[in-house]
């Protein structure tokens, strides 16, 4: 963040709205609140949909794997494939290599969300889209990208101050 600008410094302190951690999570829940309305109608729980969107990528994932790369805690991923078996999308496996590891599978019924849901995410992401050209969609894109590289390069240290390793900014 450029801190020429005392008032823009200022803004992110005293005026919440305007951060972009609050900008960004008001996003996310606006989009999160139109796709959560599309896919309920299908009987799929938003919180089930990282899941499923991870194993139609890659299916066969171990439990750990799966909360690693849907990016949510292994006790609410717990749950979730709970759940998730209980209705018939996910089976879970014992791993053949190593008998301590489980690993989940799509069932026919989740398989078949994939055809079901998929467009749903076109038509979100065109909606948030609208009135942006294809350029500015990129530059978001960008933005976005650089934001969440400048974030995982922080670190906060026993005492509690936040260190910064900037990563390559690709420009």
């Amino acid at each position: 963040m450029s801190t020429e600008d005392g008032e823009l410094t200022e803004a992110f302190i005293h005026e919440p709205g305007r951060s972009l951690g609050y900008l960004i999570r008001d996003g996310f829940r606006a989009f999160n609140k139109v796709l959560h309305d599309l896919i309920e109608a299908h009987g799929v729980a938003i919180g089930h949909w990282y899941f499923l969107r991870e194993l139609w990528v890659e299916d066969g994932l171990t439990q750990r794997e799966l909360s690693r790369r849907a990016g949510i805690i292994e006790p609410t991923t717990a749950a979730a494939v709970n759940a998730m078996e209980e209705k018939g999308l996910i089976s879970r496996e014992r791993n053949t290599e190593d008998r301590r590891k489980v690993n989940i599978f799509l069932t026919q019924a989740g398989r078949q969300l994939q055809d079901e849901l998929l467009p749903y995410v076109k038509q979100v992401n065109e909606l948030a889209a609208t009135a942006l050209s294809p350029e500015e969609v990129a530059e978001l894109r960008r933005l976005l990208d650089q934001v969440k590289n400048n974030l995982v390069a922080s670190a906060v240290d026993d005492a509690g101050e936040l260190h910064f390793h900037p990563p390559d900014s690709g420009h």
